[in-house]
């Protein structure tokens, strides 16, 4: 899969996609990250990318010219059939693991990082397939948010994790958080891990982990709970956390 940013800041992008597993899915040819300069697509001596926003006001906007110009120059030769264009800005519809699975289906994601002020509204409204927001706060620019973005997306691909079933457990991935995780050693400073684990019995391992994954979310995050989703098992447990809780 192929991503594309369009950036002020280039730069910023050396050091995350230079480690860990990004790095390695890039080495595998599995992802392709292409970054691009906005403002080489900018005019004039001072190759001006911003300017200040008609009608006053505090701050300065990007100007569609360079962007435009960044993305019909990447696009040029290139007719993958699964693509989309994404307006990285506050005003979007916020992100989540759902909408990262179907961008994972795409041949190609290209991300425009806004900055200072925003973007002029013609990129928005001509340019663009649509807007994403990471949450709800103001970052310096976009760049964060497309990291975010490159990296939650990768990991879904076949091939970047060494273990494909983990994503199957992970937190969201059913709808759920994820179960406790624990590791080596059994006991650390009075602190055990739960005899169970140590059991070996594997189908009273399944259901601890299930019963904790249900207990987790019900308490940090109940509004991820979808009825329609759980299993028979699943609604007992409920049942009993939801008593357990109450009483």
């Amino acid at each position: 899969m192929r991503f594309d940013v369009l950036t002020l800041f280039p730069e910023m992008f050396v050091s995350p996609l230079s480690e860990s597993i990004l790095k390695r899915s890039i080495q595998a040819g599995i992802v392709e990250v292409n970054v691009t300069n906005i403002r080489d697509f900018a005019t004039g001596n001072h190759k001006q990318a911003d300017d200040r926003p008609y009608g006053g006001g505090s701050g300065m906007v990007l100007m569609p010219e360079p962007i435009v110009g960044a993305l019909r120059s990447i696009l040029q030769g290139r007719h993958e059939q699964k693509k989309r264009v994404i307006l990285l800005s506050p005003q979007g519809q916020r992100f989540h693991q759902g909408m990262a699975e179907e961008m994972a289906k795409l041949d190609r994601l290209i991300l425009i990082c806004g900055h200072y002020e925003g973007v002029d509204e013609r990129i928005r409204r001509y340019y663009v397939d649509e807007e994403i927001s990471i949450g709800d706060y103001i970052l310096t620019g976009g760049e964060l948010a497309a990291m975010v973005i490159i990296d939650v997306v990768a990991r879904l691909l076949p091939g970047v994790l060494g273990d494909e079933d983990s994503l199957m457990e992970e937190s969201f991935s059913r709808g759920l958080l994820e179960y406790p995780q624990y590791t080596r050693p059994a006991e650390f400073e009075g602190h055990r891990v739960p005899d169970i684990l140590l059991s070996g019995h594997h189908e009273k391992v399944r259901h601890w982990r299930r019963k904790e994954s249900l207990k987790s979310t019900l308490r940090r995050r109940p509004e991820l709970i979808n009825l329609e989703r759980l299993t028979c098992e699943d609604r007992d447990l409920l049942e009993i956390l939801r008593r357990e809780m109450e009483g």
